[in-house]
Order: structure tokens, then C-alpha cells, then sequence
């Protein structure tokens, strides 16, 4: 999994996560990587701030690493995210809409919204966040 620093055509900057190169310039190609704040599908790579460790140094960084790994913390993100937030699956946009009216109790809700649907929830003035939530096998 490689993480690369993104930023879109009106300048916010995010991450994204790709299996190499490859999947992202194809990605890129057929606009499937957006803009969690605006949905630009314009992105651009942009200099990392990570450290990148050369031969001399590879060895001494392993001994010193700490914390759990990546794969770890992704997997206990998407468990919280899983156990926290109702799946509301295609009619995220109807009851995200219904909650910020005041039609319906607020609750941490997730799913998955069109692009015309994402528009006019910014047009409401409904705050959400697009986050990609990778599948894990067993």
C-alpha cells in the first residue's frame, strides 16, 4: 500500500491510498479519486513530507519503529467506523438531508451518495466527509 499527498485543482490537500503507481495514474485517468472537500476529480501529486529511508539507515529505523502497524490501525479505523456509524447504504444523501432539517434524530450515519446527490448536500449546507474504507480479508 503506497500513501501519496494529493491535492486538488482549488488547492486542499489530501492522501490517498493506492496499491502502487500503476493504480493511481489508472485511477486518475478514469477521475475516480476526489476531493473530500470540494469533489474535484483533478489531483495532483504533491511532495510528501515522509522521511524516506535509504540502505544505510533502513536497519537502524526497524529496530527503533514503534507503535502498531499501519495495517493494524486501519483495520481498528474501519471497526470503529463499522460499529459507530449506521450504514444507511444508497439513502445517505435522503437521511443526512433529514437530519440536518430536523426531521430525524442526529445520529453518525455512512453510505454512499451520487455526485448530484454530494452537490446538493453541499448546496444544504450538510457537512460529511468521503472516507474510502478498504475491504480486509477475514
Amino acid at each position: 500500500m503506497i500513501i501519496y499527498d494529493l491535492k486538488c485543482r482549488d488547492g486542499h490537500k489530501f492522501e490517498g491510498w493506492f496499491k502502487d503507481r500503476g493504480a493511481f495514474e489508472e485511477q486518475k485517468a478514469q477521475k475516480l479519486i476526489a476531493c473530500p472537500v470540494c469533489g474535484n476529480t483533478e489531483a495532483a501529486l504533491i511532495p510528501s513530507t515522509v522521511a524516506i529511508l535509504g540502505r544505510d539507515n533502513r536497519s537502524a529505523a526497524v529496530k527503533t519503529k514503534t507503535g502498531p502497524s499501519p495495517q493494524k490501525v486501519l483495520r481498528e479505523f474501519h471497526e470503529y467506523i463499522r460499529k459507530n456509524f449506521d450504514n444507511v447504504g444508497d439513502k445517505f444523501a435522503e437521511i443526512a438531508l433529514r437530519i440536518h432539517h430536523g426531521e430525524e434524530d442526529g445520529r453518525n450515519i455512512r453510505g454512499t451518495t451520487t455526485g448530484s446527490e454530494e452537490e446538493t448536500l453541499r448546496e444544504e449546507g450538510v457537512q460529511f466527509i468521503k472516507i474510502p474504507l478498504p475491504k480486509f480479508d477475514g
